[in-house]
């Protein structure tokens, strides 16, 4: 029997700045993502006109380099580079 993507499932360390987002690591990029995506709805960060971006709060803008507005493809980018 095949095992899930090992990698994918490993956990990392989360930077101080992503942790005031998502909570303190170590923890899977998956489960980053998705605790990223419950911050991001329960703040109602996601524009409304076009889906894919998000507008950043205090919090995000210290994970997304100092960018006001990130699409959904750059943020995962801009997420790796705090976890390590």
């Amino acid at each position: 029997m095949a095992k899930a993507n090992a990698a994918f499932m490993k956990p990392m360390t989360v930077s101080a700045e992503l942790a005031a987002v998502v909570g303190k690591g170590p923890m899977p990029r998956s489960e980053v993502v998705k605790k990223l995506w419950v911050y991001i709805k329960k703040n109602k960060l996601q524009d409304d006109k076009n889906k894919r971006n998000i507008n950043a709060d205090a919090n995000l803008k210290a994970v997304f380099a100092g960018k006001s507005v990130v699409n959904m493809f750059e943020m995962t980018k801009l997420v790796s580079k705090h976890l390590s």
